[in-house]
């Protein structure tokens, strides 16, 4: 059983929700992504989701865009980030979910792509520009290293590619709540409540639901519609990069506990 395989059991016997923050690596710095890691993991995320920063951000909006900017003005490399992790991880409870486009993969090679994620402590990967299609190059070799290849499930998918990808996805199953990209909206649209639906027509794999939820009622309602994992991005990452470093993780550390207490709460 893999980390998030274990992290996923563990939170349906006591029938709870899983909180999944994203942040990108490097913004503002390296070391308070560190520190963003740390306080996260204790603040109630169940598994982290780490962004590396990359220059053609296909799939992600204005905020997660901006950070990925600056990140990479200041230098930040896959290099450092691997570095960064490696240190961080073995004082993490919760698994890493690496998100990068393929392209930084295909460059490096992918046997060693995923030898230097695994021993970074890396438990997950989601490369949202990788189609179902193609996923095979690294669906087998991720696995033989332990780690998780989620595949995303757009909310225009018919229903024979949702089955197709619910049955290839590994550690959970990742669905766009919206079509377009990343970032914070007013509602969480009521057809992802029958896209839930559907999906548990071909899997009982773990569903978690990202892309436009950034408040704690919108991740209320994903797991009131069935969804096992709220994925909240654009809301952390802008709260991160407001103020001062200090600033940053202490308004991260608290919408952590305020998401993750409502979402315990029945």
């Amino acid at each position: 059983m893999t980390a998030i395989s274990d992290c996923f059991e563990t939170l349906g016997r006591n029938q709870e929700c899983a909180l999944i923050p994203f942040i990108t690596a490097g913004d503002p710095d390296l070391a308070t992504t560190a520190a963003a890691l740390r306080i996260l993991d204790r603040s109630g995320a169940d598994i982290i989701e780490l962004g590396v920063p990359y220059s053609d951000p296909l799939a992600d909006g204005p905020v997660i865009q901006a950070a990925a900017t600056r990140a990479l003005e200041r230098g930040t490399t896959l290099d450092a980030v691997l570095e960064m992790l490696q240190k961080t991880t073995p004082d993490l409870k919760s698994p890493i979910v690496l998100f990068t486009y393929y392209n930084p993969i295909m460059h490096r090679g992918i046997d060693k792509f995923l030898e230097e994620i695994a021993a970074a402590g890396v438990a997950g990967l989601v490369v949202p520009d990788l189609p179902l299609e193609e996923a095979a190059v690294l669906l087998e070799p991720a696995s033989k290293m332990g780690i998780d290849l989620i595949l995303l499930i757009a909310p225009t998918s018919s229903v024979e590619r949702i089955e197709a990808i619910a049955r290839a996805s590994q550690g959970f199953i990742y669905l766009v709540s919206v079509t377009g990209v990343t970032g914070m909206r007013a509602q969480i649209e009521t057809r992802v409540s029958d896209l839930l639906k559907e999906i548990r027509n071909f899997t009982d794999k773990p569903i978690g639901v990202g892309f436009g939820i950034s408040q704690v009622e919108q991740a209320r309602q994903v797991r009131d519609w069935g969804a096992d994992a709220a994925i909240v991005g654009s809301a952390f990452v802008n709260r991160l990069a407001e103020g001062t470093p200090e600033a940053g993780l202490n308004a991260i550390a608290e919408f952590c506990q305020s998401l993750k207490a409502n979402l315990q709460a029945k």
